[in-house]
């Protein structure tokens, strides 16, 4: 493939997370990466799904240790009769790994070890590859960093805030007849003047030039 169709290719998949809506974009990062998330932010889970996919992509499957042997040897083994066949009621093979005996709160544990922070991810292929792919280097391991917006300073927090959509509109029908500027305006006004309500003063003083126009 050209590079010019890889980038069509990586543009048009990119149009696709996009597209969807935020739940859907919650399963598919589960998908990619083996965690659940609620996270509001999409930029954030579109560029953990994409780096999530191109990782995978990135690295071709090892072959198994059939593929590996010559043609004639492969034939040859391909005849003999399996473990599930050779004897009637017989227990499937063993998996075969270091992996293979370990548990998902095990596999928990090592990627913890290796990768250097936890997951909620009960995935079994996601946490071996996860931590095969440490061990090898092929990504960043210790506890991620927080990530600043453009010209935003770390040391701000982003509030989640759900409202069902005719509420919403309600609401800002309601702070734009009053005059106020936009939506964070009247939020940063509302609080404040709760604030006081409750009592709380000093904290109400910092609301203090937000909400504008309307009491």
């Amino acid at each position: 493939m050209s590079t010019k169709t890889k980038a069509k290719t990586k543009r048009t998949k990119k149009n696709d997370l996009e597209g969807l809506r935020l739940p859907e974009l919650w399963e598919r990062f589960k998908e990619a990466t083996g965690e659940s998330t609620k996270s509001p932010n999409r930029k954030f889970l579109i560029r953990r799904i994409e780096e999530a996919l191109a990782a995978r992509t990135e690295e071709p499957p090892a072959p198994s240790a059939d593929e590996a042997l010559p043609p004639a040897r492969r034939n040859a083994r391909s005849a003999e009769p399996t473990p599930e066949t050779s004897v009637e009621g017989s227990a499937p093979p063993k998996q075969r790994g270091r992996f293979a005996s370990m548990t998902i709160q095990e596999l928990q544990a090592k990627y913890l070890e290796v990768v250097g922070r936890s997951t909620g991810s009960d995935d079994r292929r996601y946490l071996i590859w996860k931590i095969r792919e440490a061990e090898k280097g092929r990504i960043n391991v210790g506890p991620r960093k927080t990530r600043a917006r453009d010209g935003e300073p770390l040391n701000v927090k982003i509030l989640p805030l759900r409202l069902e959509a005719d509420v919403a509109d309600k609401m800002d029908e309601a702070w734009r007849s009053r005059g106020i500027k936009n939506r964070m305006e009247f939020f940063r006004g509302a609080i404040g003047h709760y604030l006081a309500h409750l009592g709380a003063r000093d904290a109400a003083a910092l609301f203090a030039n937000a909400g504008a126009t309307g009491s």
